[in-house]
């Protein structure tokens, strides 16, 4: 309820608009002055009417003109954030904060501007943006760090605190480009080699990844009765993911077309026979002290296995056999990179990686593509210049 006081000939009308993040109680207040030529009583009845008006706007978005971008925020990782993104995506954006919240977290939501915007955005493409490198933020990071701005500008609009979404209007600068590592072939059979040697977990691991192109969290979450060992076909139906608050978790795929079915070669699956009998003997071995998860990829006692662990024990294969290390992530490149250039079409393509359209594989392997295209193009070219040379050698 609005508190009113009177102040010499004019009155002052005071609303509480919750709390901020740091537990202080936001105050709204407002200044009425009545005509001289009003009553008593027609001034305490427009005084009531000035009151509820005021506290009606305040309620409606904290009266916009007052309102900070951090108070802001914190409102929409609570009303919004919380409860309708995944976990890694809110964790990641609580990540965020700090670099906007020093930025604008000060500054009024309806007085931020495109420009101070864009010149935040700028500074994080130079050196030192990234404290531990020295070197400018990678062009995905400064992405993410402008859709947190832009998601809390998007809620405010909808909430009515601001008319518009200035981050419309801000561009990411260019950077330098850098090219995906991938594996050559030579390498994939050099690593496949190796691999005979190693524990049969980790040689299904990476020969699945390999053949499908499945993400790690994807690779994570197989569960055995994903596997159909008749037709030959792994389909993905989950993830498994990690933040350092929930630890490790199983979530929904990415997008609904992540949820996906592939065929595989006889041997990989006669490998994953083996990986199956071993697994059973262990859970044996451990009786009470083995948790079933189904999981295909699990600790020494069933559990799912950590996040971490493909990466660092493929950090150390490399190493051990002078490899180059490119992340797991390279394999999903490199399935990419075999089915383009063995003239596999875009829309297969896109359906396999599971992404959510075909202009998201085209904008992300945009030169393997058109490198494929132009082999395309010149193979034509060739044959036509075969028969042209032939049709000129018979009139001859």
């Amino acid at each position: 309820m609005a508190n009113i006081t009177k102040r010499g000939n004019s009155y002052s009308i005071r609303v509480s608009c919750g709390y901020d993040s740091k537990g202080r109680q936001i105050m709204q207040s407002m200044t009425w002055k009545p005509d001289p030529k009003m009553t008593p009583r027609q001034i305490e009845k427009e005084l009531n009417r000035q009151a509820v008006i005021f506290e009606e706007k305040c309620n409606m978005g904290y009266q916009s003109k007052a309102v900070k971008f951090e108070v802001f925020a914190e409102e929409w990782f609570e009303s919004y954030a919380k409860p309708n993104l995944r976990n890694t995506t809110y964790e990641r954006m609580l990540q965020l904060r700090g670099r906007a919240y020093a930025a604008i977290g000060h500054m009024r939501m309806d007085k931020i501007t495109p420009r101070q915007i864009q010149a935040f955005v700028n500074t994080l493409s130079k050196d030192g943006a990234n404290e531990r490198t020295g070197k400018p933020l990678a062009p995905k990071t400064i992405r993410h760090n402008l859709s947190f701005i832009s998601d809390v500008f998007s809620y405010a609009v909808k909430m009515g605190v601001v008319s518009e979404n200035p981050c419309s209007k801000v561009t990411i600068p260019k950077g330098q480009p850098t090219e995906k590592k991938i594996y050559t072939i030579e390498e994939v059979e050099k690593f496949l080699t190796l691999l005979n040697d190693e524990p049969l977990k980790y040689r299904t691991f990476f020969n699945i990844m390999i053949y499908s192109g499945f993400r790690r969290g994807e690779m994570l979450g197989l569960e055995w009765k994903d596997v159909d060992f008749e037709n030959n076909v792994i389909s993905v139906r989950r993830t498994s993911n990690y933040t350092a608050k929930q630890g490790t978790y199983t979530d929904t795929t990415k997008t609904r077309r992540s949820q996906r079915s592939l065929k595989f070669p006889q041997e990989i699956m006669d490998m994953l026979k083996e990986h199956k009998a071993e697994q059973d003997e262990q859970a044996h071995k451990y009786g009470d002290k083995w948790v079933e998860t189904d999981r295909l990829y699990t600790k020494w006692n069933g559990e799912p296995m950590q996040n971490g662990t493909p990466y660092f024990w493929l950090g150390e294969f490399c190493e051990k056999h002078d490899l180059p290390f490119y992340g797991l992530h390279s394999f999903r490149h490199l399935f990419c990179s075999l089915l383009v250039h063995n003239g596999v079409d875009i829309a297969t393509v896109s359906g396999a990686m599971g992404h959510s359209c075909i202009s998201t594989t085209s904008n992300l392997y945009c030169h393997m593509i058109g490198d494929a295209q132009a082999k395309v193009a010149a193979a034509v070219s060739n044959s036509l210049n075969f028969h042209k040379k032939k049709d000129g050698k018979n009139t001859a």
